[in-house]
């Protein structure tokens, strides 16, 4: 199916990054793609054919932007591998208690977009950084993904990474050739749990997957006229996160853009007969993750940075979403001049989200680890206190009685 395929080649190059930022060995990175694939693939097969809805699954992009992000952690890639695991526990436990659902909820929404922005940005600039130090690798793949932006921007992506196909193909032909395992395998890792994992890793990587993919994910079906199971969404997916984790996985989710295919006419004008097309996006991730180690070894032949110009330009799009949902809000009483002063700052484009927006991009984009925990968390923690001092301050002047001077 074409929009698996579109999905797999715009982001696989995103999650290899943040594996290996994570700490990750290039045959653990692998093995922790190829169990993505098996396990979102499953997922998909699991909950469309059950449901008999177009119901597909994916793997958190986002949380992968979050790993680059946040870098390792005390422990190493053993307490990643914790933290991915305690994730894929929160998601499970929120499809069970909806108290926590809601505590997800209530982290407003600029907040966290300003914090997917911050970890999305640091993957964005590695185009910008390829062409300064590989030029004449990075320029054929610009330049298709350009010219494909214009003509079919559908398919900019995979023809960008069609160019670098080929580039890596040019460099292997002029170089030591091939080398690396073809088959696939999984890679086993004992997880590790630590205060700093389920801080820096386990914590960011929950909200960007739940505030990122699966809320976004049911209202995409819901406006397609499919009510998605809840519980049973988070219990797969979250189950899903589990059993992949040991092997290098790190989150499984809801998809979210790449939902709107399969559930659309596109697929069927039928929406009772829509569910087979998940069925393939399922069929078709498996057979991914049967050729995931063979391209990851044909990819090694080039710089890091090359490869990861594709992941950079699939996420522009995420980038962008993100900083205009973060800075700009979807309107409220601030925005629609509706409601007193004091109930504006609490609207989205309010001027206490902005500020705190501005605030928690700056954190997250920083990169900084403080005690140990990384900046997506530290990101979380500084919007939400600024947002509650302007939003006291904001409160306070609007309720502060003005004293007019007296008459002479």
């Amino acid at each position: 199916m074409a929009i698996a395929f579109i999905g797999y080649t715009s982001t696989f190059a995103a999650v290899l990054a943040g594996l290996r930022a994570a700490g990750a060995t290039p045959a653990q990175a692998t093995s922790g793609l190829v169990a993505l694939c098996l396990s979102l693939g499953l997922g998909s097969l699991w909950l469309s054919r059950r449901n008999r809805m177009p119901i597909t699954a994916a793997w958190s992009t986002p949380g992968a932007a979050v790993l680059a992000s946040a870098g390792q952690v005390a422990g190493g890639w053993p307490a990643a591998v914790g933290g991915f695991v305690v994730a894929g526990l929160l998601v499970v436990l929120t499809g069970f208690w909806p108290r926590l659902g809601a505590l997800v909820a209530a982290i407003p929404a600029p907040i966290a977009q300003a914090m997917l922005a911050g970890v999305l940005l640091e993957l964005c600039l590695v185009p910008v950084q390829a062409l300064a130090s590989h030029p004449w690798e990075v320029v054929p793949i610009l330049a298709t993904w350009l010219i494909a932006v214009v003509t079919a921007p559908r398919w900019a992506v995979l023809a960008a990474f069609g160019a670098t196909v080929v580039v890596v193909g040019v460099l292997a032909a002029r170089g030591d050739g091939l080398h690396g395992p073809w088959l696939p395998g999984l890679s086993l890792t004992v997880p590790h749990l630590s205060w700093a994992a389920i801080a820096g890793i386990a914590l960011p990587l929950y909200v960007v997957t739940m505030a990122a993919q699966n809320v976004p994910g049911v209202a995409i079906m819901s406006s397609f006229g499919y009510r998605v199971p809840w519980r049973a969404a988070m219990a797969v997916t979250g189950a899903g996160s589990v059993l992949a984790a040991p092997f290098g996985g790190h989150a499984v989710n809801l998809a979210a853009i790449s939902a709107a295919l399969p559930a659309s006419p596109e697929a069927h004008p039928d929406p009772a007969r829509r569910w087979p097309a998940s069925q393939a996006f399922g069929v078709t991730y498996l057979g991914l993750a049967a050729g995931t180690t063979a391209l990851t070894s044909f990819l090694a032949v080039a710089p890091a940075d090359v490869v990861g110009t594709v992941a950079g330009l699939g996420l522009l799009g995420s980038l962008g979403h993100a900083l205009t949902a973060a800075v700009v809000g979807s309107g409220g009483p601030a925005a629609s001049g509706g409601g007193s002063a004091a109930t504006a700052t609490a609207g989205a484009g309010s001027p206490a989200d902005r500020t705190a927006a501005t605030v928690t991009f700056v954190v997250a984009a920083s990169g900084t680890t403080l005690a140990g925990v990384s900046s997506a968390f530290w990101a979380l923690v500084a919007g939400l206190l600024v947002r509650l001092a302007v939003t006291a301050s904001l409160r306070g002047a609007v309720a502060e009685p003005v004293v007019e001077d007296e008459p002479a």
